[in-house]
């Protein structure tokens, strides 16, 4: 694996290795949304990763779908997060925040404001989703007219500012996991007949507009883009062009000269070879469930510039020291992931 303790500069950091802490949602935010001080030691104790993502992100009231997330559009998340990036940096860290609003992915009895949530189109998903009173099904969502997505767009703008007025290295665009881009994106949840739907381009002009918008407000060098083609989650179904429409998307948003591009990959190789062809700037890979003895492959094989980890970060503040040593790895506590203090967060040991 000695490919992945090299150095490697994404945008215009540098970081210390070729290993990534991929976004993972904790929920572990102040009622508010402002992370929490043990936010900060949570993400400061995996600061020896070469990047760290954060968990997804609102960037406003709308686009809460969990309890105790964090948030990047007040005065309070912005003070929270300068104590998170101060700590990561003051441990020789580097962190982008994942910029996610989750669209039609939410319950009035998640958000501060109760309200209906929004979407391309106003179809339900299909799925349950986590509240205060137990598993419940996802309502139907309000579809945003074309007003709105500008609305939307500006907020992504505002919240990508407000990361970096907080100390952030960058942030990473959410379009992955079935939240709001990939419902543009995805055929079942995107009917809209208007420029922002029915054909390849249409459903990818959201996506492409908002990145614009931040590449504007922050730099190019500052801004990551993530997407999980062919994903499933949340009741998604991107139809059967989606390969060719990412193929599209991805040679639109090349042109901008993002920082990088994050894939959620399945499987597909003729396709992650594809992607290397069409993307000139840092590629990042996560393959769910990749087994410890191939992490290093995607690197090695010139497949990708750095591999991001999660439950094995989650569970191994000292990851990066404990696979340079062969050290055996903590089990991560399925029960603590989503919910809690620090049982299952900062409690976690290290090797020394």
């Amino acid at each position: 694996m000695s490919r992945l303790f090299e150095k490697v500069r994404i945008g215009n950091i540098d970081l210390k290795n070729r290993i990534g802490m991929a976004p993972m949602t904790r929920s572990r935010a102040l009622p508010d949304g402002t992370p929490s001080d043990l936010i900060a030691e949570y993400y400061g104790q995996r600061a020896t990763v070469g990047l760290i993502i954060s968990e997804g992100t609102q960037p406003s009231d709308d686009g809460q779908g969990y309890t105790n997330t964090p948030g990047i559009y007040t005065e309070n998340h912005i003070k929270g997060w300068k104590k998170v990036t101060s700590k990561v940096h003051s441990e020789g860290g580097r962190i982008f925040v994942q910029l996610m609003h989750v669209g039609r992915v939410s319950h009035p009895d998640n958000t501060p404001h109760h309200r209906q949530a929004v979407a391309p189109s106003a179809i339900a998903p299909g799925v349950e989703i986590f509240t205060a009173e137990g598993m419940k099904d996802i309502p139907t969502p309000r579809e945003l007219s074309e007003l709105e997505i500008k609305d939307v767009i500006n907020e992504f703008r505002k919240a990508a500012r407000s990361a970096i007025e907080a100390g952030a290295d960058g942030v990473e665009i959410h379009g992955a996991n079935g939240y709001l881009i990939q419902q543009f994106l995805s055929e079942n949840s995107n009917h809209r007949q208007d420029a922002y739907g029915g054909t390849i381009e249409g459903r990818s002009r959201f996506a492409i507009e908002v990145a614009k918008a931040v590449v504007d407000e922050i730099g190019a060098e500052r801004t990551g883009i993530r997407f999980s083609p062919q994903g499933t989650l949340q009741g998604i179904d991107e139809g059967e062009n989606s390969l060719e429409m990412y193929r599209y998307l991805i040679s639109e948003l090349n042109k901008l000269n993002l920082a990088y591009l994050h894939l959620m990959h399945f499987g597909n190789e003729q396709f992650l070879k594809d992607v290397r062809q069409l993307w000139d700037q840092s590629l990042l890979v996560n393959r769910p469930g990749r087994p410890l003895d191939q992490l290093s492959s995607d690197v090695d094989n010139n497949f990708a510039d750095v591999v991001t980890v999660g439950t094995w970060v989650l569970a191994n503040p000292d990851f990066v020291e404990r696979i340079q040593s062969g050290a055996p790895l903590n089990e991560p506590d399925k029960n603590t992931l989503y919910a809690g203090g620090k049982e299952g967060y900062t409690d976690y040991p290290f090797l020394k």
